[in-house]
């Protein structure tokens, strides 16, 4: 079989590795999907720019590129930092290859990120702590249920033993307590229905719940918009994402409120797509992100680790299972959250894979 040009762009268009091609000048002829994703550029936009349009790094890396066109000669570099055009840092190790095209000398450049690879060793090791998390929580919740449910029963045959009315105050409290610890439990182990999915715009979910963050702060809160129209229709049970962005929106707007003079409250609802991204061991050819910022006094980093545990709440009246139910409902989707904070700016970050011409089961 004789391997073409096309059959070679189609490889590297499909390679989850950065790779970029500059000619002896140093200047972009190519970029993969993999590259334009990292760096946040549009390749054919890119096209003829030079490196240090690109990305910046140091003067020594740009000497070291140019010797490897005058002298033919690979090298490897790790652990280089590397600036975008939006100033972003990222940590990356990188490859160049020199290649003889047409007599002259090109470079190859394939760029793996390091951050990508520790945010997945991150991601990995918090699913498996909230799989346990959850299995622990199902074998408390067993445990607690089963003679809760006999306390309940043996209040009820009491209730009807008593010779006065006015007894039977003490066990419906019994009862009562019962049933508010049931219900405690439920909503601890979430939702066993599954998502009932269907198409839907994910702005229209977020419409939904702007509306109804309008409404309850009543102008006291900024809420601003940053959507990407462009982003298709998602597969998705439109109650519940309502119910896991609110959820956060709420959280963020309780947070405000208890800094009230700080500075004005803002809550911004962001959304962007992203291609060649990795949720758990799946690799999603592009996945929508959903950003719920807010510049309240942020999430203290004790508990930054353990936000999305049951119980676990940074208020002293707080129950911890909201975001707990919000992180099951976007895991029903096989989706993933994530959350950065620091004094003045908090980021809970929501992926949604985005398959095309994926119909509703």
């Amino acid at each position: 079989m004789i391997i073409n040009d096309s059959l070679h762009r189609l490889l590297l268009d499909n390679l989850t590795t950065a790779t970029l091609l500059l000619n002896a000048d140093l200047r972009l002829e190519y970029m993969n999907p993999a590259a334009e994703m990292l760096l946040a550029v549009s390749g054919q936009r890119s096209h003829g720019q030079f490196i240090s349009e690109l990305f910046t790094e140091t003067r020594e890396a740009l000497g070291a590129l140019r010797q490897a066109v005058a002298e033919a000669h690979p090298f490897n570099k790790r652990e280089a930092v590397l600036t975008t055009q939006t100033g972003q840092s990222l940590t990356v190790d990188y490859a160049v290859t020199p290649v003889l095209s047409r007599g002259e000398t090109m470079l190859l450049l394939e760029v793996h990120p390091r951050d990508r690879l520790l945010r997945i060793t991150k991601e990995e090791a918090q699913l498996s702590k909230q799989e346990t998390t959850k299995l622990l929580v199902r074998g408390l919740a067993h445990e607690i249920k089963n003679p809760l449910g006999g306390i309940r029963g043996a209040a009820q045959l009491l209730a009807r033993q008593l010779p006065e009315e006015s007894l039977k105050d003490y066990t419906n409290v019994i009862i009562e307590e019962s049933d508010r610890l049931r219900n405690l439990v439920d909503r601890m182990l979430g939702s066993n229905k599954l998502p009932s999915l269907a198409v839907t715009n994910v702005h229209e979910v977020l419409e939904r719940v702007a509306s109804l963050v309008e409404a309850e702060s009543q102008g006291s809160i900024l809420l601003v918009r940053d959507y990407d129209p462009s982003i298709p229709d998602l597969v998705i049970d439109r109650e519940q994402m309502i119910q896991a962005v609110l959820n956060i929106v709420r959280n963020a707007m309780q947070a405000l409120a208890s800094k009230p003079d700080a500075h004005p409250g803002r809550i911004t609802l962001r959304t962007r797509t992203l291609r060649q991204f990795t949720i758990g061991y799946i690799r999603h050819r592009l996945v929508t992100k959903i950003e719920i910022i807010d510049n309240g006094p942020g999430i203290s980093p004790e508990l930054q680790e353990t936000i999305f545990y049951p119980m676990v709440s940074g208020r002293a009246d707080g129950t911890g299972l909201g975001l707990a139910i919000t992180q099951n409902i976007i895991s029903q989707h096989q989706g993933l959250i994530e959350c950065e904070s620091h004094p003045g700016h908090t980021v809970f970050s929501i992926f949604l894979p985005l398959e095309q011409g994926v119909t509703p089961t």
